[in-house]
């Protein structure tokens, strides 16, 4: 059970790459905006694109989180 534990404990740390790459991701945004005001809506819509792509990496490692704790008991 120990290895299973410390095997779900990785994956679920996708959650902290996913958190930093959206943080900088949306400082850089905010960045563009400032120096490019008239371009806020194609630096939005390529944010967003980021960022729910880095959200489902975090969820597909909690998904297998889940998956190694509850299935290979």
């Amino acid at each position: 059970m120990g290895l299973l534990a410390i095997g779900a404990g990785l994956a679920v740390l996708t959650g902290i790459g996913a958190g930093i790459g959206i943080g900088i991701a949306t400082s850089k945004a905010a960045e563009a905006i400032a120096r490019q005001p008239e371009a806020k809506g194609d630096i939005n819509k390529a944010l967003l694109l980021g960022c729910a792509l880095a959200e489902a990496t975090a969820i597909y490692g909690f998904v297998i989180a889940l998956l190694i704790i509850l299935l290979l008991k």
